[in-house]
């Protein structure tokens, strides 16, 4: 489809293609290269570098555009990614100023549901909201831990890997002009593995492609396995 739409004239640079491992991506990127190299399309003017498609995980599509925004949310522009030991870290100190032992909460099962909530796209003030009668204590305690867990972070500059979904989520949802800048780069959108989409995912992919509606999507149910996540 990429090498199609260049065939009719689209720019590669106006195409933007997401897959969900960065292997897949670096496999697609090469093969787009390939298909389009000879087509007349290798060079921009004056010797400029070849143009390409924006080939990439939805992440690293997320953090690029978070480079850009991220001081509307109040993060800074470099922002720190931190790692599972960096959050049970601060998960740890989130327990401990609300004096939750590890024997109630753990850091690990507090990080394991703050990863839920965030898939869902539940922020820390409607996670209370969220927990449904029937569930244990614990889970009351994790949405007032996801509340001081998420403060140090933003604190620290810093943010966990769903965060990057989350916050461009955010972004999409409440700055108009923002959305509109990082979707006026594309002409058209495209979505491997589309069965393993979640909605938070799916939210940011259609954001882009709400103006000139031109999404393309590719999936199979029967090889989805990511549904306990939100797919």
């Amino acid at each position: 489809r990429i090498a199609h739409l260049v065939r009719r004239g689209t720019p590669p640079s106006r195409i933007l293609a997401v897959t969900f491992t960065n292997k897949a991506a670096r496999e697609m990127l090469s093969r787009a290269a390939g298909m389009l190299d000879g087509k007349g399309r290798r060079s921009g003017r004056g010797g400029e570098p070849p143009q390409r498609p924006e080939i990439s995980t939805i992440h690293s599509l997320c953090v690029r555009i978070l480079r850009r925004h991220a001081s509307k949310l109040g993060y800074p522009e470099r922002f720190a990614i931190i790692d599972r030991g960096e959050q049970e870290t601060a998960a740890r100190v989130a327990l401990k100023a609300i004096k939750v032992a590890d024997t109630v909460l753990s850091p690990g099962d507090l990080i394991d549901r703050v990863s839920r909530w965030k898939s869902r796209a539940i922020r820390p003030a409607d996670a209370s909201a969220s927990v449904g009668a029937e569930a244990d204590e614990s889970w009351t305690l994790a949405a007032v831990g996801y509340r001081r867990y998420q403060e140090a972070l933003k604190t620290a500059g810093a943010v966990d890997f769903d965060d990057l979904l989350l916050l461009v989520d955010e972004l999409f949802s409440t700055d108009e002009k923002v959305r509109l800048a990082e979707a006026g780069r594309f002409d058209h959108v495209l979505i491997d593995e589309y069965q393993d989409t979640s909605g938070i995912q799916e939210r940011i992919l259609s954001a882009l492609a709400r103006d000139h509606k031109s999404i393309c999507v590719v999936g199979d149910d029967d090889q989805s396995i990511y549904a306990w996540r939100g797919a």
